[in-house]
């Protein structure tokens, strides 16, 4: 698996991990509502990852970034859908957007390296 992956994978494993064992009650609290706004509902699951994927961008988290498209990868996401959410990203966010839209393809690149290595595997 690709550094680039594994490193932000274990990270953040860790560290929700360790926020959560604080157990505060905010905390899981705005964890949960995280995780239930994702849901299906009005709108599929995708189209909201897409949505937080166009904001993670647009305020510039790169952590966020990750997350979301990692989801947005799982989700089906293609790479030409991919374009047009970073267009819109970069229409909202203007061109301070940039660095985050080349690492987010930097990601995306290694995402789809890793599910090409993993089909590899199966054959």
């Amino acid at each position: 698996m690709s550094d680039l992956i594994n490193d932000f994978r274990s990270y953040r494993e860790k560290m929700n991990g360790k926020i959560l064992a604080a157990d505060n009650k905010v905390m899981k609290r705005i964890y949960n509502i995280d995780t239930n706004t994702y849901m299906e509902g009005a709108l599929t699951s995708k189209t909201k990852e897409m949505l937080g994927l166009v904001s993670s961008m647009v305020l510039r988290c790169d952590d966020c970034v990750k997350y979301h498209l990692e989801k947005c990868y799982e989700m089906g996401v293609n790479t030409d859908e991919l374009f047009e959410i970073f267009s819109v990203a970069n229409l909202v966010g203007g061109t301070i957007v940039i660095p985050h839209t080349r690492r987010a393809l930097e990601y995306w690149e290694a995402l789809e390296e890793e599910r090409m290595k993993n089909e590899g595997m199966k054959e």
